[in-house]
């Protein structure tokens, strides 16, 4: 490179690198790349030069030339990463502040109904099991009796995964009977579990949403029998809706995963077109029970000759609406804080059988 190139390469640089802000660096990529830029002007000039002197000026032009984009492009990105910094120091905010004069948290519907339950089913010496959301298909129907034509395998109900795990696809959990499996595999009986937690189906409106919260229980011992599925199911409703004499009746009904299945149902009216959970001559469902199909025990390793017992589930947020007069169950989950003032509980208000069930 001749002396005037090194030269100019030094004055270019310390222009690139003197550049304030974006817009100055950019009068600085026209000054000297654009149409009319010093080096684009000594590149229209090489058509003059001997043809050796044309080469070796032409590659140096081009090396010079590079080497300025690249300075130009990082200088670029140093004052954008700056120019950022800039803005987030003007323009931050404390996301720690409350977004209205409120400073009082609500709790939402769907978790103070959790903490009932585990309140109601904790005093009846239930514990709290857990599984995860995405599920095997044997946990999720096959351990459970659901035969593969059953249409609760349809995708027209269930959410399956695009990937495949041993030839099957993982499916989002239609309830949290799996969750029931695995407390079965892994714990001995005697067992008495209640799983809370999401569920997924693809329905939606006004009573279907397409995540919801389900809570199943489940009792395993040697003498279990339908006699405790009732005791345990009318303490439940009648602790749950705070009516000591609210009406109960069992239902035979088919489920694949107990034998024999019922449906429960609460007494109601609907006088002058409002509902009022108690004695009122007419009858509203809210859950499905039975006793544990022997398939399931020995699908899960228990001896069904020695171990027998039931299990029961519902919908949290269906209780939830009837308790608490919730209309829509959409609104649920839109995030409205208006919605949650008044639907929502008090952060200290935490339900016990001692203290009382929030009202």
């Amino acid at each position: 490179m001749s002396d005037d190139l090194k030269g100019l390469r030094r004055e270019l640089l310390a222009g690139v690198s003197a550049a304030s802000d974006l817009a100055g660096l950019e009068q600085v990529r026209v000054d000297v790349l654009g149409r009319k830029g010093r080096i684009t002007d000594l590149m229209k000039g090489l058509g003059a030069l001997a043809p050796e002197a044309r080469r070796e000026q032409g590659q140096a032009l081009n090396r010079l030339k590079d080497e300025v984009a690249g300075a130009i492009e990082g200088r670029k990105a140093e004052l954008g990463r700056a120019e950022l910094d800039r803005r987030l120091a003007s323009e931050r905010i404390d996301v720690t502040l409350p977004v209205r004069p409120e400073t009082e948290g609500r709790i939402h519907p769907v978790s103070q109904t959790i903490d009932e339950l585990v309140a109601i089913f904790g005093a009846m010496g239930f514990s709290v099991a857990e599984g995860p959301d995405i599920e095997d298909d044997w946990y999720n129907f096959g351990a459970l009796n659901i035969p593969p034509e059953h249409p609760a395998r349809q995708e027209m109900d269930t959410f399956y995964l695009d990937t495949e795990v041993d030839g099957r696809r993982p499916v989002l959990r239609t309830h949290t009977s799996p969750v029931q499996i695995r407390t079965m595999q892994n714990v001995k009986p005697p067992i008495r579990i209640i799983a809370p937690g999401r569920t997924y189906r693809s329905d939606s409106d006004a009573t279907h949403s397409p995540m919801f919260h389900q809570v199943e229980g489940l009792a395993i011992g040697e003498k279990i029998h339908m006699g405790h599925l009732k005791g345990c199911l009318i303490e439940f409703c009648r602790a749950f809706f705070d009516v000591a004499d609210l009406p109960v009746r069992f239902r035979a009904s088919y489920f694949p995963f107990v034998e024999p299945g019922a449906e429960v149902d609460i007494g109601c009216s609907r006088a002058g077109g409002e509902l009022k959970i108690g004695a009122g001559g007419d009858w509203l469902e809210i859950l499905g029970c039975g006793m544990v199909h022997p398939k399931v025990l020995a699908n899960c390793g228990i001896d069904p000759e020695r171990w027998q017992g039931f299990a029961f589930g519902m919908g949290i947020e269906r209780i939830a609406m009837l308790k608490y007069g919730i209309p829509d169950l959409r609104t649920f989950y839109e995030s409205d804080m208006r919605w949650l003032r008044h639907y929502g509980f008090a952060p200290l208000d935490v339900p016990s059988l001692t203290g009382g069930l929030a009202r």
